[in-house]
């Protein structure tokens, strides 16, 4: 009877170690899970971030409004009807003057020089 008891045991603890830790076992499951839901979130992110950037290039090519808005920030341009305004802030210090002489006056209208603290202003007609 003793001997058919552990038999018996060694039989269930046989037929077990497939389904815990076999090739389709219950820890290779759960890893696969694991695997699915990081993979899943990752594609989740991916998914969001193409969709800004398709309704980027959308709006690139059909508005103008993105176009006029990079020309301003990135190369500093501004319209012909606008006046050109740098705000400095006043707890900044200037920079040493050149040791240079001082270039002749001319009655031409400087040339704007992008800065991070500009804004500009249109004329009042």
């Amino acid at each position: 009877m003793r001997l058919i008891a552990v038999v018996f045991l060694l039989l269930l603890a046989v037929i077990q170690y497939p389904l815990w830790l076999g090739k389709g076992g219950w820890l290779r499951v759960w890893e696969l899970e694991r695997q699915l839901t990081q993979a899943q979130g990752r594609n989740d992110k991916l998914k969001e971030r193409n969709s800004k950037l398709e309704s980027e290039v959308m709006d690139l090519k059909t508005g103008t409004d993105s176009v006029e808005e990079r020309a301003r920030f990135e190369l500093g341009m501004i319209r012909k009807d606008e006046i050109f305004v740098q705000v400095l802030d006043p707890n900044s210090t200037l920079p040493a003057p050149a040791t240079q002489p001082a270039p002749a006056v001319s009655t031409k209208a400087a040339t704007p020089v992008k800065t991070p603290a500009t804004t500009t202003a249109r004329k009042n007609h």
